[in-house]
């Protein structure tokens, strides 16, 4: 593997991204070339939506190529552009060999939800306190556990499990890897929904749930039928606006709304448009991010 490092500023980030990308780059990336520096500037999108900007005021592009031969030719090529001009290139150097399965697989740990309610990818043993694990591992869907979103998500089934109050129907609008679906399955839950727009995470969820031994029914929205004891969707402050007459009108008299994907900053606005129908409050909070449920 070899890596071709280049400078350019932030107007070329696109053009010379997509040049890489035709020049048959096993990867691009952007980095800001000023980062640990007083130089270095804060970049950040909201989970799931673009980046406010392509890259940083000066951004280093890191390209991997298979060969020496594929990133020289690229490096070869890309200097002879006009689009080029007031770029640099950085270098080009052999990537050491590692067992990229293994450098993954340890970043990813067992998460915590409770002391004894924990997140395990299938490669690590449970830890001895737990006695409710999910066994998930990293996929196209959203929802590791790792996102303070979903561990939020997860304390309140854990807290609802201990209520004792029963939990009737459960619906996941918006499900991803399945992973609040199965929580609630294995807290006890016994009729669950798990819908998403997108197929690849209602096939994921299916997967995740038949290897964590729970049953659900899972398919796109118009799966979602009748009112439901328990509504939970983790997704963004601006879908989960839209979608709030549909949320509400799932769920049934009694019932618990949970929403999640919600910035700090957020929750007026969605006080504001839930407020026709149920009255949300701020339940947990971590790392920024806000949990927020409401009784029907």
């Amino acid at each position: 593997m070899f890596e071709l490092r280049l400078l350019c500023p932030e107007d070329r980030v696109e053009t010379l991204s997509d040049a890489l990308d035709a020049l048959d780059a096993l990867s691009v990336s952007v980095e800001d070339a000023d980062a640990q520096t007083e130089a270095e500037q804060a970049l950040f999108g909201e989970p799931g939506m673009p980046a406010p900007k392509d890259g940083w005021a000066r951004s280093v592009i890191v390209a991997l190529f298979p060969t020496n031969v594929a990133a020289e030719d690229a490096r070869q090529t890309l200097v002879l552009q006009d689009f080029f001009s007031g770029c640099e290139v950085l270098g080009l150097d052999a990537v050491p060999d590692q067992d990229w399965v293994r450098l993954t697989q340890s970043q990813f740990a067992p998460v915590e939800i409770t002391p004894n309610f924990w997140i395990v990818p299938t490669w690590h043993e449970p830890p001895a306190a737990a006695s409710t694990v999910i066994r998930l591992d990293p996929g196209l869907a959203f929802g590791t556990g790792t996102h303070p979103t979903t561990r939020m998500c997860l304390r309140w089934l854990a807290r609802r499990a201990l209520d004792g109050s029963g939990w009737g129907r459960v619906l996941d609008y918006g499900c991803g890897s399945g992973i609040l679906a199965i929580g609630a399955g294995k807290l006890g839950a016994l009729d669950i929904d798990a819908v998403d727009i997108d197929e690849a995470a209602v096939e994921a969820c299916l997967q995740n749930a038949q290897a964590n031994g729970v049953q659900l029914r899972a398919g796109m929205p118009e799966l979602a039928q009748g009112s439901y004891s328990t509504v939970l969707a983790n997704i963004l402050a601006t879908p989960l606006k839209v979608l709030a007459p549909l949320l509400c009108a799932h769920l049934a008299s009694g019932g618990s709304l949970v929403l999640a994907g919600i910035l700090e900053r957020q929750a007026d606005e969605l006080r504001q448009a839930y407020a026709p129908y149920v009255q949300l409050e701020v339940a947990d909070s971590l790392d920024g991010w806000i949990l927020m449920t409401a009784q029907a």
